[in-house]
């Protein structure tokens, strides 16, 4: 009966969204996606997720200085870095490499770093989760990944080079939503959502379990959180929240 159900209303959501799905069919969804729709909405999207979520990061990003290298330096790499709405939290002096598989989001981007001068941008590299091979191994004291995990097309894979461009010791900061309790509504709307939501905000899937992808992981020391964030009428208010030590 919830099979029929949510497949049923799937089909109801689909109807709703035909107009992207025949541009999709069309093969013009994914390129304006890409650099115009999704650019946009995410940086409208971050601000109200940054309000949201303020208190939980300036808490998660607290201790970032204790991964500082022997040398002095704070090196940090940050996956999937969007319109950088994570800058704000990073210490002064520290030095950041972005990397992002989409490279349209320099408006956004610029803005943040213009606002955020406390930061050293090293680099922005276009390269996707599951393969920083731009990157040395072991030559990074932290990695920042949030909201991204969603969409990689392996986590797993992303984990990999992870570990691979940390330094010993580096640690692995992450802020994902993932997928709710199987047992509940949310998890119903959850699966009724997936397909066009997918579709919709490039490739974001809604019911994984990436806890379990960093249980699984080969780190040292995992302190990890469940928690919900306000985002009313959406369905990504489950996420996880933590940082993980090589």
């Amino acid at each position: 009966m919830t099979e029929a159900s949510v497949l049923f209303l799937r089909a109801c959501l689909a109807l709703l969204a035909m107009p992207i799905y025949l541009l999709s069919f069309l093969g013009i969804w994914e390129p304006f996606c890409r650099k115009i729709f999704f650019p946009y909405f995410l940086e409208k999207f971050s601000a109200v997720h940054e309000r949201k979520t303020k208190k939980q990061k300036q808490e998660l990003f607290r201790n970032l200085p204790d991964f500082t290298s022997p040398s002095g330096e704070l090196k940090l790499l940050e996956i999937g870095t969007g319109c950088g709405a994570n800058f704000q939290f990073y210490p002064p002096g520290c030095k950041v490499t972005c990397t992002d598989i989409n490279p349209n989001f320099q408006r956004g981007l610029s803005r943040s770093m213009s606002k955020n001068q406390h930061v050293h941008y090293e680099h922005f590299l276009v390269a996707a989760g599951e393969d920083l091979h731009q990157v040395p191994s072991g030559s990074v004291d932290a990695v920042i990944c949030t909201l991204v995990l969603c969409s990689v097309h392996s986590v797993n894979g992303t984990l990999k080079e992870v570990l691979r461009v940390l330094r010993p010791g580096g640690a692995f900061y992450f802020l994902e939503h993932v997928a709710a309790d199987h047992s509940s509504w949310k998890y119903f709307w959850q699966q009724i959502c997936y397909p066009t939501w997918k579709l919709v905000f490039d490739g974001c899937c809604l019911t994984r379990e990436i806890w379990k992808n960093l249980e699984q992981a080969n780190f040292s020391e995992l302190k990890l959180q469940h928690i919900s964030v306000a985002l009313p009428w959406t369905p990504i208010q489950p996420h996880i929240i933590g940082y993980a030590v090589k």
